[in-house]
């Protein structure tokens, strides 16, 4: 069986699901680092590297994806969420 491959938001390579960072924007609007990738609503992917969420914030990646205004305390939560996680 085929691993499920998913597209960074930064760099746009294609990597195992597994590997990248899920963000996610559920039905009520809210927006969160989905850890488990199994969060309902729509996902996002970036790379587990703090170069590629750079590039996501600097260009404000999330505000396409979403089709939304993301607010700068989400990217700065996102971005904490990110540098902490770990594989």
């Amino acid at each position: 069986m085929e691993k499920r491959q998913r597209m960074c938001l930064s760099c746009r390579e294609k990597s195992d699901k597994k590997k990248l960072v899920r963000i996610v924007k559920n039905k009520e609007g809210e927006i969160f680092v989905d850890l488990t990738g199994k969060a309902n609503g729509r996902g996002a992917y970036v790379c587990n590297d703090i170069e590629c969420f750079a590039k996501v914030k600097k260009q404000r990646l999330l505000n396409k994806a979403f089709k939304c205004q993301v607010s700068d305390e989400i990217y700065a939560k996102l971005e904490e969420e990110i540098c902490n996680k770990k594989d």
